[in-house]
């Protein structure tokens, strides 16, 4: 019975080696997310909230805008300039074409209708970005303002995940680090799941992820382990925070 028991315990440690599974080893390690955070360039108040947490949405869907006052006016000052300019423009080539105007005149005209345009060019992007949008699929994850709320310049109003985002991290001891190359698949199992999901490494770490002493016995070096990430086949199939165990290939195996 103390055999058997020791065998269970030394398969649910971080590093579960040869535990069954045609000798393959065995880690354990959780799915992590790498999120989006959409936030206005510009303070104000949130207008529309069109999502909720948990929405999946697509690339170009609306997310939720922010009070454009402010912006709308600096754009009605912006096309009145450009009226004008252009107006000063229009003026100085007939007066160059009656030789009562000068060529420096026209030029400082042109100038001047080029720099008015430019600051309505401006002003529009900044009326056209109190819309925030999607820009690309995939899911609400939260919600950090609501309608009526003012939110700061560069404050996150929600956050999104792309499937794209989602990673699976596990350590590995550094006997078996050679073995692992990026790009090489590992099998990946979790509760509940399906069988057969698999996640392609991407990530090796090039340094233990604690610190060791300068000098350390056969013992010590045995506990040392390195990051790794994998980016699943199927992301869809897992939740953020999951436990998951991680069959490497069996060449793998220290």
């Amino acid at each position: 019975m103390k055999a058997l028991r020791g065998i269970a315990a030394a398969c649910t440690a971080l590093v579960l080696a040869s535990c069954g599974n045609g000798g393959n080893q065995v880690l354990q390690g959780w799915v992590e997310a790498e999120l989006i955070f959409v936030s206005p360039d510009e303070a104000g108040r949130v207008e529309t909230l069109a999502v909720a947490q948990g929405d999946r949405v697509e690339a170009g869907a609306l997310l939720f805008t922010v009070d454009p006052d402010l912006q709308q006016a600096d754009m009605t000052v912006a096309e009145a300039s450009v009226t004008n300019a252009r107006q000063t423009y229009e003026r100085a080539k007939e007066l160059l074409k009656t030789a009562t105007g000068t060529q420096k005149a026209l030029e400082d005209s042109e100038a001047g209708l080029r720099t008015a345009e430019a600051r309505l060019n401006s002003a529009r992007t900044r009326l056209a970005r109190r819309r925030a949008v999607s820009r690309e699929a995939g899911t609400v994850q939260q919600v950090y303002y609501r309608p009526g709320e003012t939110v700061p310049a560069g404050r996150p109003v929600v956050s999104l995940l792309p499937p794209r985002n989602l990673k699976i991290r596990f350590f590995v001891p550094q006997a078996t680090l050679p073995a692992i190359q990026t790009g090489e698949t590992v099998a990946i199992a979790c509760d509940g799941c399906a069988a057969g999901l698999t996640a392609k490494v991407t990530f090796i770490a090039g340094s233990a992820e604690f610190t060791p002493p300068v000098i350390y016995s056969l013992e010590e070096r045995s506990k040392l382990v390195f990051l790794i990430e994998a980016r699943p086949e199927q992301p869809e199939k897992f939740r953020v925070g999951q436990p998951v165990n991680v069959t490497l290939p069996k060449q793998a195996a220290p």
